[in-house]
């Protein structure tokens, strides 16, 4: 059977990536030596690569090829907002991506609004842009799906709808994590600050944290669970509806690092020291976080690596089922806001 051709049943296509892996080589060296509009290269990697590629029967997917070509060699970012360090930083890294690779990055903010992501969306597409990558999915919102119904190239960054193209950070490992160093120095009294349950960000990381609860045998108590935005006034708010309950928890993690300086100084007006009453742990490591008074203990999310492959994703061949989502893992960093139990 010829694995060139894509309708022969249950076959599967030959990707960029099984070309790499067969010829020992990165994704991006595959994909610069089959790349018509450079120059031919007769290094023995090359011939290499275009040996495998020609006996795996890998085909340029046409869309794919399009999009690296582009009309404009421009993609369109949608975020949230600019003032949101985290989407500054998304932003900054999908830009640094694009630069390498010969493409420009446009961003509009949206304030988290899904008509204003949709009205986004349209400004950017009249500008041509080749593709988009959107940090504003939401559980309640289908505007991906329309996307792909119009043939629009477009992947999701951070957020994840479950079945779009995705580039995330495995939040569901960052919860855990958080979780987990807390019960380690001994606390079993924890409130979370939990981020707003539309965004899959907050709501993995939420996830991972009671599983690390479930598997310490312990039950996580819904009061300690408070609802809130990724906004810094949120979090001040959060823990001082924390700071009332009895018992009162002996740590707070909020889902992002926002949230986490909001409490920092919601905990200072109420008169609490950080970590001597209380620990906190955050999420992100925005760079302000390990220069605060009593810098944050927060994960790393690897914003160069999630931006990498946002623009893989958009570029690539036709990723099968198990590739759509990529999920890239956080790193916990632990500083002085968190402290053994007195």
């Amino acid at each position: 059977m010829n694995s060139k051709t894509d309708e022969v049943p249950g076959q599967t296509r030959v990707t960029i990536h099984g070309v790499a892996a067969a010829a020992g080589v990165s994704k991006s060296t595959v994909s610069r030596i089959l790349d018509e509009r450079l120059p031919r290269s007769d290094s023995e990697t090359a011939r290499r690569v275009r040996k495998v590629a020609e006996e795996l029967g890998y085909v340029r997917d046409v869309s794919a090829a399009s999009l690296r070509r582009g009309n404009t060699m421009t993609i369109g970012v949608i975020v949230p907002r600019l003032t949101d360090t985290v989407m500054a930083m998304l932003y900054e890294a999908l830009a640094k991506a694009c630069s390498r690779s010969g493409r420009f990055a446009i961003v509009a903010t949206t304030d988290d609004k899904p008509k204003a992501d949709r009205l986004a969306a349209e400004s950017l597409l009249k500008r041509g842009v080749d593709g988009l990558i959107l940090s504003t999915a939401r559980e309640d919102d289908d505007f991906p799906d329309e996307l792909a119904k119009r043939g629009i190239p477009y992947v999701l960054a951070l957020r994840t709808d479950g079945h779009s193209l995705s580039s995330v950070g495995d939040d569901r490992l960052g919860g855990y994590l958080a979780a987990r160093h807390l019960l380690d120095l001994g606390h079993r009294k924890i409130g979370v600050i939990a981020g707003p349950s539309y965004a899959s960000s907050s709501r993995g990381r939420v996830e991972g944290f009671r599983h690390a609860l479930e598997e310490a045998g312990l039950n996580a108590d819904p009061s300690y669970l408070i609802p809130s935005t990724f906004g810094i006034e949120s979090g001040a708010v959060a823990v001082e509806t924390l700071m009332h309950l009895s018992p009162r928890p002996t740590a707070v993690f909020a889902v992002n690092d926002n949230t986490a300086i909001g409490a920092l100084s919601g905990l200072t007006k109420l008169g609490l020291s950080v970590p001597q009453d209380i620990s906190i742990v955050g999420y992100n490591d925005i760079p302000i976080v390990s220069h605060l008074p009593t810098p944050l203990t927060t994960l790393r999310v690897p914003f160069e690596q999630i931006a990498s492959n946002a623009l893989d994703l958009l570029a690539g061949d036709n990723s099968p089922a198990d590739e759509r989502i990529r999920i890239s893992a956080p790193t916990l960093i632990p500083r002085k806001s968190t402290a053994p139990i007195r």
